[in-house]
């Protein structure tokens, strides 16, 4: 196994909260590397150290990368730097969209006051910026849930971390 196939097989690891995204999509696969004789060691960094994900997201990874030809995978868990949405591209945005779900709406290198709830949360269907939190929390602590004023539809946002 090369290190190429082995990002090719954790680029199919769907996230198991927002399986739109692969843990690599997510930007919690910080580090591989693929050493002689098949072995590979992975560094991921969960999207917050509570996510009850992180196991089975482990496990995945495991699995995949044995399919894919590593004999001998061993899995890190790096919590520092935490996980930040600045990590997920612009790509994996536009797939969260795509899925449903309004991506977080900073990027990396925008300069923005600290907000506690954000303004101006797109409606990932229709567009339109006349939404409203119903409340901070969706499906999972990571999300919030939101109504769109102008197709009705709710939706959630991907938090900014």
């Amino acid at each position: 196994m090369n290190e190429a196939a082995a990002w090719d097989a954790l680029a199919a690891v769907p996230d198991p909260e927002v399986p739109a995204l692969s843990v690599v999509d997510l930007g919690i696969v910080r580090e591989l590397s693929v050493e002689a004789g098949g072995r590979v060691a992975v560094t991921l960094t969960p999207t917050y150290s509570g996510c009850p994900a992180t196991e089975v997201i482990e496990a995945a990874v495991v699995d995949a990368l044995r399919q894919a030809g590593a004999r001998d995978v061993q899995v890190h868990t790096r919590l520092d730097p935490p996980w930040t949405t600045d990590w997920i591209g612009a790509e994996a945005a536009e797939k969260l969209r795509r899925y449903g779900i309004a991506p977080p709406h900073h990027r990396a290198g925008d300069t923005q006051p600290l907000q506690f709830r954000p303004r101006g949360v797109a409606c990932p269907r229709c567009g339109s910026l006349e939404t409203r939190q119903l409340s901070a929390f969706g499906a999972t602590a990571c999300k919030a849930l939101y109504r769109c004023t102008a197709c009705l539809e709710p939706f959630e946002l991907f938090k900014p971390i």
